[in-house]
């Protein structure tokens, strides 16, 4: 490969970080072309369509501190203020527990301010939140040492742990508290609940992920001058004097530089032919995994909540959305389960029953006859489990041409990791196409 030749970049993977890494690239006036084994993009982010409805593999909210996030849909030309629901703060458990930020005071203040008036705790609760807040804000959001999130939470009241610090952990981390990584919690709260009042807003899509995210991103590269390709496996790399070979079943090609968007247990095949990347191949196939499922319910038109989303408390079921109120698909409800738990054991059949029963419980007057269909999405290997002390590959391996990227890719800082969201994917994404660019 001729060292003079303009740079041209594979990347592989079609998910949020492989989209992420494609756009800016192309942005930046880069050759790219985007491979993905699969014939949808998206990854995990893709939607599939039932009953002629577009379903979210798994149902995401955003927050107004993923910069990255609102970054790559401004790029891309998504209008953020009719594609996203923007609202302040507000954790709804019906019957349980209530949380609203307080828009008139400054940072942090809206979120202690909320946190002393917080509904179905007793003071000394409300206080234990937010002195344990403060004293997080007073360390600046960093531990001497990562360690699981329970023992973080040693002298929290057990109903706020219950109400509070659990459902925002297994949102932002998908991995109980007796496991995850405290620190990689940590920066989640500081960034959005430490700095603009804007940070701690709610941004719940009002379209599918691939209407939102994918197709826009898509767009951009093509139109940019990059390429994609579909049903493109990469089987193999190959080192070359100056890039890297690709191999797939048909063919071989050559690139000056290769972003690996993939899944982390896709990562080994791919580098195995490249040597000194035992350390980044161990360390993917040492990460471990947690589900997502997500249980749709289609009630008859007329059926909506009280609000678009609700906490679900005590239950399988852990938060409900009302997507007729998000997406205009009325009577739909989704129900999101985050991490393992009692509900693997049941058939999908009995687990929308199940999840049915408890809605009903939550919402008697709404929901007083069946679902008129159900479709369960089971993600079994939805992200890596984000534990305490875990080891994860940093974005630079061995071959200076080839950059990771994906919501499991360590910025190298812990204060700076992000567990498993698109806002992880995203910025990842966006890294791996500034370091190439650099070099530029």
């Amino acid at each position: 490969m001729d060292p003079q030749l303009a740079p041209r970049v594979a990347v592989i993977g079609g998910g949020c970080a492989g989209l992420a890494a494609a756009v800016r690239l192309t942005q930046a006036g880069f050759k790219t072309t985007l491979f993905d084994a699969s014939h949808q993009l998206g990854g995990r982010a893709r939607s599939i369509t039932w009953q002629g409805l577009s379903l979210d593999n798994g149902q995401h909210i955003l927050l107004g501190a993923y910069a990255s996030s609102l970054e790559l849909l401004q790029t891309c030309g998504v209008e953020i203020r009719t594609s996203l629901l923007r609202l302040p703060l507000k954790l709804e458990i019906p019957h349980e527990f209530s949380l609203r930020s307080m828009p008139a005071l400054p940072a942090p203040w809206h979120i202690l301010g909320g946190l002393l008036q917080a509904q179905g705790l007793s003071f000394q609760e409300r206080l234990a939140a937010v002195r344990f807040m403060a004293s997080l804000r007073l360390q600046r959001f960093r531990l001497p040492t990562d360690m699981p999130l329970h023992q973080v939470l040693a002298s929290q009241p057990t109903r706020l742990i219950t109400v509070l610090w659990e459902p925002l952990c297994l949102a932002a981390l998908n991995t109980p508290i007796a496991t995850a990584s405290a620190q990689a919690f940590l920066n989640v709260l500081r960034d959005s609940f430490a700095h603009k009042k804007s940070d701690s807003d709610l941004l719940l899509p009002r379209a599918d992920l691939t209407t939102l995210i994918v197709e826009p991103a898509a767009n951009f590269i093509q139109s940019h001058g990059g390429r994609v390709n579909l049903n493109a496996p990469i089987t193999s790399l190959h080192a070359q004097d100056h890039g890297v070979r690709l191999k797939s079943r048909t063919e071989e090609q050559d690139f000056t530089h290769v972003v690996i968007a993939t899944s982390p247990f896709r990562v080994a095949p791919l580098l195995q032919t490249l040597p000194s990347m035992q350390d980044i191949i161990a360390q993917c196939q040492a990460l471990q995994y947690q589900p997502i499922y997500t249980v749709y319910l289609q009630y008859p038109p007329a059926i909506a909540l009280p609000q678009a989303m609700h906490g679900l408390a005590g239950k399988l079921g852990q938060w409900v959305f009302d997507r007729g109120q998000l997406y205009g698909q009325t009577g739909l409800l989704a129900v999101v389960i985050s991490a393992e738990g009692k509900h693997q054991a049941l058939t999908q059949s009995d687990l929308a029953t199940k999840i049915h029963q408890e809605l009903q419980d939550v919402f008697p007057r709404q929901l007083g006859t069946p679902p008129l269909w159900h479709k369960v999405i089971a993600e079994k290997r939805a992200t890596f489990a984000c534990t305490a002390g875990l080891p994860r590959p940093v974005q630079a391996t061995p071959h200076r041409r080839i950059q990771l990227a994906g919501d499991y890719v360590s910025t190298g800082d812990a204060f700076l990791d992000y567990p498993a969201t698109i806002e992880g994917a995203i910025r990842s994404g966006f890294q791996a196409a500034e370091n190439i660019i650099k070099e530029h």
